[in-house]
């Protein structure tokens, strides 16, 4: 019914991903038949719902100012219903212009300079940046490894929230750039910590619809995580290649949270929505869910693709198991070369285009992130270059 294979041209809609341009300021200079596997973007296109939606939107040849109006609450609260098994109330919802510029907002509406922000790590590097542009500090918490699996340093946690008191925690749920799900008990144990020691946590859950082995819990699921201390921060833009519209949203249960959350928005002008995103929303939250089911399906063959290659001809190298989303989180500690020798290699000698750890704020050195939401075809032919040029 939907053809994941397909090879979708992406350099002439000026896609960051596959603009050679752009990739060699990143990267250096490479090949012109470079093959990208960085950038968390996927290479199929959206739902024919979505589609066929801004088809409809074009040819009427309007594009006026909107306002969040009650189809767009009603496909949130719907979606999240169905998918997630929660309960919102359309009071709670409020739109954005995406998830990192929100985190920035958030950081502004209840910090100031001076103050700490807690985050584990390694973690998207977007979380750090939001805290260090507003003069906020990071506070680190590093992830465990055990048997090739993060876990949450509970002990250390505590210690951190004593000796620093930070008024946030963003909290990546699932996890960015592992892919780890969160279960219920541990979320519900880092609510209670920031109900002790005063923390506000907010979570982004924009990883949450690409789950490919397990079962997400949503922190609003009942009985998770305390609803007087919670934001919940997400987007249909990974789920159905939406980032180019800037579009989300969040979820604040407290009504005091929300309005000072909501007074910071009116501060940076962030109140009609862009009319491609709203509906954006709408098409892919109302009937998108056939294409998602299937796309999850042909991301799960990838990532098993993927793990048996590395398995078989990179033996040095160790993949965890990607539970969520389409980002493979690669240990190459035992390699004789660093994560950052062998990124710049194989960009360069191979043309493969792939991360490494270095910039996930810390605690990522030792690793490569390869994008495994692409085309079968792209991903054999990367493990074979990269094999070429081991």
């Amino acid at each position: 019914m939907f053809d994941f294979d397909n090879i979708i041209e992406r350099k002439s809609d000026k896609c960051r991903k596959w603009d050679h341009a752009f990739v060699c300021s990143r990267f250096g200079e490479i090949p012109a038949d470079f093959i990208p596997l960085w950038i968390a973007d996927m290479d199929f296109t959206s739902p024919p719902e979505v589609i066929e939606g801004f088809q409809r939107i074009v040819t009427h040849g309007t594009f006026g100012y909107t306002w969040c109006f009650d189809e767009f609450y009603d496909a949130v609260i719907n979606f999240q219903r169905q998918r997630h098994h929660v309960s919102v109330e359309k009071s709670w919802i409020t739109l954005t212009y995406g998830t990192v510029s929100t985190l920035h907002y958030t950081v502004q509406a209840f910090c100031q300079p001076g103050d700490y922000v807690m985050m584990n790590t390694p973690v998207y590097d977007p979380f750090a940046m939001a805290a260090q542009r507003q003069d906020v500090r990071v506070l680190a918490n590093p992830l465990r490894v055990e048997d090739n699996r993060y876990q949450l340093d509970f002990d250390l946690i505590e210690s951190q929230l004593k000796t620093y008191h930070p008024k946030l925690w963003f909290f990546c749920s699932p996890h960015n750039p592992s892919g780890r799900i969160w279960r219920a008990a541990e979320i519900r144990q880092v609510s209670e910590l920031c109900k002790r020691y005063g923390v506000i946590l907010v979570v982004d859950e924009v990883h949450a619809e690409h789950i490919l082995d397990g079962e997400f819990v949503s922190c609003l699921t009942s009985g998770c995580a305390a609803p007087d201390n919670l934001i919940v921060l997400t987007s249909p833009n990974k789920a159905f290649n939406l980032g180019g519209l800037k579009t989300s949203y969040s979820m604040i249960p407290d009504a005091a949270l929300r309005q000072r959350f909501r007074q910071q928005l009116e501060k940076n002008s962030i109140t009609s929505p862009n009319i491609f995103g709203v509906w954006g929303i709408i098409f892919a939250y109302q009937q998108g869910l056939p294409w998602l089911d299937a796309l999850n399906s042909y991301l799960r063959s990838n990532a098993l693709y993927l793990t048996d290659a590395i398995r078989s001809h990179f033996p040095d190298w160790k993949m965890m198991n990607p539970e969520s989303s389409y980002l493979a989180w690669i240990d190459v500690s035992a390699d004789k070369r660093s994560a950052t020798q062998l990124t710049q290699h194989f960009a360069r000698q191979a043309g493969v285009v792939i991360e490494d750890g270095s910039h996930y704020v810390q605690d990522g050195e030792n690793y490569l992130r390869i994008n495994f939401g692409t085309q079968r075809y792209w991903l054999e032919q990367s493990i074979d270059r990269m094999l070429k040029h081991y």
